[in-house]
Parts: structure tokens; sequence; C-alpha cells
């Protein structure tokens, strides 16, 4: 109770100090739905604004908003997409940022399917491995660099089956269409822990780093409440959330 009034006593104050409340609409990587929904609540308990998400594959975002989606900030599952965006001009300038690092999984409904170190992928108890489409998702990417890297590109290519964002892959692993999938890790994880099934946490070593980018839209230049998302993200408290559904926080 002590907390909730805290919360709302600031964000009293916030509105009486002439910073009315606003909405700042979100692109958000499709991996990142369980940490932005956390944080878009605290986000309003904190400073009375509110977080308007939409969720889906990072490629399809950027199309998107090269032909005018009305977002205003973006939280991309990589640096190539946010990179281009300030290439374009499409961004508030200084706005790009680090604000997680991404960890990929092998996971599977079924509690005894996946080991841990990865070995299923090598054998033949399964029919389907489910990925995010490499050309939209970071995910995707990585985890073709996954198998490429460990030599299974030959002996798997036959039995990928491709969702558009990673949460359309999570969805074939969770409805039993696909046994295995390489999926981000906090579709999976919460508070150190599996929340269900079996997986093998894929090493870093064996693809590129999921580093993701957030950024301030063109859009969202002249509204208060994309800055103070943004600034939010980057807070402590922010970070904390993050780190609980299994990302890494890059240092400022």
């Amino acid at each position: 109770m002590k907390a909730f009034s805290l919360a709302a006593g600031l964000a009293a104050l916030a509105l009486s100090a002439g910073a009315p409340a606003a909405e700042v609409q979100v692109a958000v990587a499709a991996n990142f739905t369980a940490p932005m929904q956390a944080l878009s609540q605290a986000f309003e308990r904190d400073t009375g604004h509110r977080a308007v998400a939409a969720y889906g594959a990072t490629g399809q975002f950027y199309a998107q908003i090269r032909h005018g989606a009305p977002f205003e900030v973006f939280l991309a599952a990589d640096q190539e997409r946010p990179a281009r965006l300030e290439a374009e001009g499409r961004i508030v300038p200084g706005s790009c940022f680090t604000y997680a690092v991404g960890s990929l999984v092998l996971w599977s409904a079924q509690p005894d399917l996946v080991d841990d170190r990865g070995a299923v992928l090598a054998q033949n108890g399964f029919r389907h491995l489910a990925i995010a489409n490499p050309k939209a998702a970071p995910y995707g990417v990585a985890a073709m660099q996954v198998l490429h890297n460990l030599g299974l590109v030959p002996a798997v290519a036959s039995r990928i089956v491709e969702g558009q964002s990673i949460a359309q892959a999570y969805q074939f692993v969770a409805s039993g269409n696909a046994e295995l999938g390489f999926l981000a890790l906090s579709q999976v994880y919460k508070d150190g822990k599996l929340t269900a099934g079996s997986a093998w946490i894929v090493p870093p070593s064996l693809h590129e780093p999921i580093r993701q980018d957030a950024v301030i839209l063109a859009r969202g230049a002249s509204n208060p409440a994309a800055r103070a998302f943004v600034d939010f993200l980057k807070s402590p408290r922010a970070a904390e959330v993050i780190r609980s559904f299994g990302y890494e926080v890059a240092a400022p």
C-alpha cells in the first residue's frame, strides 16, 4: 500500500507541476512482449503517462514506420533497423541506445525432450523445428547462425517451420505443432527459472550478440510521454524488470 501511495503521489506531483499525462505509441519487438507489459504498468504508475504497445517482427515494423505508421518510440530486436531509420532522418537525433541484450533458447513444451546441451537437434526425435523468419526477425537470424555453426543445416533444413515473428514461432511450439523451437529466452523464463517444458540456453558464442536498440521516432519528438518512456527504460527499476526476463542490460 505504501509503494502504491508513493507512486500515485509521484504521478500526482508530475501532473500538478504542469506535465499533463499523455500517451506514447510504442512499436515493440515480439520477443520483448512480456517485459514490455510489466514495464508499461510500472511506467504508468510512476509517471501518469501511458505506453500503448503494438507487438510484432522488427523487420515488419521497420517497413511500417517508413510508410508512415503512427509510432513514436521503436523498441527493435536488433541494431540494424534503428540505425537505418537514423540514417534516413526518421528518429530524434541522439535518441538511439541499447535497452537489452537478448538470449536465444531451444525450447520444447515437452518436459523431457530438450537436454541441457541441445543434443536433441542432432537426433531424429522431432519432426518440426520452429524459428522466426530470418528476413524479419533477428532471433531467426541467430537461430540459423546456431544451426550453421553446429553443422546441422543440411540435417534439419527440411524440418524447419518459420513463424512471421518470434511470437508465432512460440505458438508453433506451445501448441505442439512443432516439437522444438528457437525462441527468445524471455518467452519461457521469469525470475531465474523456466516457466514450463524443457530448454537449452544457447551459448552466446554460437551466434552474433542480439543487441536490441530503442529510438524515439520523429513523430514522438514533441510528445513528452515519448521522452519520459525512454528515460524510464534507462532507469535502474526498468533494468531490474528487464533482467528478470533473462536479458542482459548493456552498460550506458
